[in-house]
């Protein structure tokens, strides 16, 4: 592994695979692939695509597929799903498509899962076919999942490829569900404090607190998510952002876009109402923008508020040049 650190922490990138406005998810693809084998080059950790359905601006629905289109145009860097929303499938069928990957690329593969839609309501009854799953499943699919990865000949359903496979489980959470069960289960947790900020240190805490040494985990491993629009001035930077902040205006709005090209005067496009609501969601803590100096000191003060073991950076920009600059940027404080 060529992986670097920053101030001893690993950073790690989360894609989701954004497709710009007048543009298609085949562009979206290739992009992805040219930032996982740059970020490789420069020492991330790990790559991550998302499970979204139902949003015109974000290409990785078939997330599975995507992870071993990324796998096989890298070398050694880790590919997973941050994460795969296990409520809308099969547990056997996840199990099958990651068995699928780690044979691939072994020891490359993370699983991480949620258990949020990924969309909305009428998209996750197209998806499920029913509305009735209920919470309280979720850690039965959890048990189930586990299960098929181990090897128990006796078993009337078994996973193959997966059955053996030592495929890393994440749990991912907005909230302190994930956190409290990853603490019980002593998975590693993932927190997605780059749209709930709000939550992060309070579920962090619970995850910490409660924790379960097991098979997997002898202690706790929280891995942060953060915004991250780095640019040569802050000015641009600030321009930069602006993108982001008119996909989160858009699903306020309940009318999800492609991703928009970023705009002089944010200001112009929502109400001053609509501005705090997405201010809260990308508040600056947890979404940095700014110059070299800026972004190093601010992601810095990330670290230490969090104490946060891994962060996995989004870096949702418009223009490709300026996405992969961005992580160049923080490519060059790691060590």
């Amino acid at each position: 592994m060529n992986t670097k650190r920053f101030q001893g922490t690993p950073l790690s990138v989360l894609d989701l695979a954004p497709i710009n406005e007048g543009s298609t998810a085949a562009e979206s693809f290739k992009n992805s692939v040219d930032l996982a084998q740059h970020v490789e080059n420069w020492g991330f950790h790990r790559y991550w695509l998302a499970e979204h359905h139902n949003m015109p601006g974000i290409a990785s629905s078939a997330t599975s597929v995507i992870i071993g289109h990324i796998a096989s145009a890298t070398n050694h860097i880790r590919v997973g799903s941050g994460g795969i929303m296990l409520p809308n499938h099969a547990t056997l069928v996840i199990a099958e498509q990651f068995g699928t990957l780690e044979s691939l690329y072994p020891g490359r593969i993370d699983l991480g899962i949620g258990r949020a839609p990924g969309s909305d309501q009428a998209t996750a009854f197209a998806l499920r076919r029913t509305l009735h799953s209920r919470v309280e499943d979720f850690p039965l699919q959890l048990d189930e999942l586990q299960a098929y990865f181990e090897v128990n000949p006796s078993a009337r359903v078994r996973s193959f490829p997966g059955e053996g496979l030592n495929i890393p489980i994440w749990l991912l959470g907005s909230s302190d569900y994930s956190a409290r069960l990853a603490a019980a289960k002593g998975l590693p947790f993932s927190f997605a404090s780059h749209f709930a900020p709000e939550h992060t240190l309070a579920a962090l805490k619970l995850y910490r607190d409660n924790f379960q040494p097991s098979d997997v985990l002898d202690k706790p491993y929280a891995m942060v998510g953060v915004n991250i629009f780095a640019a040569d001035t802050e000015e641009r930077a600030q321009w930069l952002a602006t993108s982001q902040q008119q996909q989160f205006l858009s699903l306020r709005r309940g009318e999800p876009t492609q991703l928009k090209p970023p705009i002089d005067n944010i200001d112009e496009v929502w109400s001053p109402f609509e501005k705090a609501a997405i201010e809260r969601s990308l508040d600056s803590r947890s979404t940095i923008i700014g110059t070299p100096d800026m972004v190093k000191e601010k992601l810095k003060s990330f670290i230490d508020e969090t104490q946060a073991d891994e962060v996995i950076v989004n870096s949702q920009v418009f223009h490709h040049e300026d996405r992969l600059r961005s992580y160049e940027i923080v490519a060059d404080m790691m060590e």
